[in-house]
């Protein structure tokens, strides 16, 4: 119980941090992306705070011997740049530059405007989907078997 009222909480802030900081309106997200345009800089100042703030955090955390509510920490080991996450990050580019929204603000801005982003939400969570199908193996074709 205690580990999804944590989980819950941990939600809550981040959606709090994304409202208060723009990051749920498309229109302050496509301004930050327009660097050859009428540049809103104001969402660097965001990800700079996030970035030093995960940056010292992962510090003073992963000096303990394990999560509050696990019995071990879930670090990626992997470092390696392969196709599949440089096929993620471009595609995650374009979203976001096409659209204004990525993942996060996407969920917490149902909440504030959800007929503007609930088509979003759909594409992004069927997308989820079939690349979850597809990494699996399940669409194979039957001359593949």
């Amino acid at each position: 119980m205690a580990k999804h009222l944590s989980a819950f909480i941990i939600g809550i802030l981040f959606s709090l941090g994304l409202v208060i900081s723009g990051m749920i309106n498309p229109a302050k997200v496509l301004g930050f992306l327009d660097v050859m345009g009428d540049w809103d800089a104001s969402l660097a100042f965001v990800m700079a705070g996030a970035v030093i703030v995960n940056f010292i955090g992962y510090r003073v955390v992963l000096k303990r011997p394990h999560p509050l509510f696990e019995s071990a920490f879930s670090v990626p080991t992997r470092s390696d740049i392969d196709r599949d996450l440089v096929g993620g990050a471009v595609l995650f580019g374009i979203g976001w530059g096409l659209v204004g929204l990525c993942p996060g603000p996407a969920i917490a801005s149902l909440g504030a405007a959800p007929e503007r982003t609930l088509a979003f939400v759909v594409a992004m969570l069927i997308g989820m989907s079939i690349t979850r199908i597809l990494q699996s193996g399940g669409l194979r074709s039957p001359s593949a078997s």
